[in-house]
C-alpha cells in the first residue's frame, strides 16, 4: 500500500503546485493588464505599480475575469479612455501567454 500512498501523495503534491503556478499565472497578467490600462490612463511611476497591484487585488472578488474586467473597464471610462469591451477581452487573452511563459521562466 505503501506505493499507491506515495503515489497518491505525488498527485496531491502536482494539483497544489499546478494550481499555484495558475494563480501566479493569473495574477502576472493582471499585473501587466492593469500596467497596460494604467499607459492608456497616463499614469506613470509608482502610481502605475499601486494601480496594477489594485487590478491584481480586483481578482480576488469572485472566480474568473469579469472582477477584473469590470475593474479596468469602469477605470478606463472614469479616465475617459476609448477602449472597446472587445479590445479589452483580447488583450487580457493576449497577456495570458505572456504571463505563463514569464512565470514557467522564473520557476526554472
Amino acid at each position: 500500500m505503501s506505493s499507491f500512498d506515495d503515489r497518491e501523495r505525488a498527485e496531491e503534491a502536482k494539483f497544489a503546485m499546478d494550481a499555484a503556478t495558475e494563480f501566479k499565472v493569473m495574477a502576472r497578467r493582471n499585473k501587466l493588464l492593469g500596467l497596460w490600462a494604467a499607459e492608456l490612463m497616463s499614469i506613470q511611476g509608482d502610481q502605475a505599480e499601486a494601480y496594477a497591484k489594485s487590478v491584481v487585488m480586483s481578482d480576488l472578488e469572485e472566480p474568473g475575469d469579469e472582477d477584473v474586467f469590470r475593474k479596468v473597464r469602469g477605470d478606463l471610462d472614469e479616465a475617459k479612455v476609448d477602449v472597446s469591451d472587445q479590445r479589452l477581452r483580447e488583450h487580457m487573452a493576449e497577456l495570458l501567454p505572456v504571463a505563463r511563459d514569464q512565470v514557467m521562466k522564473e520557476a526554472e
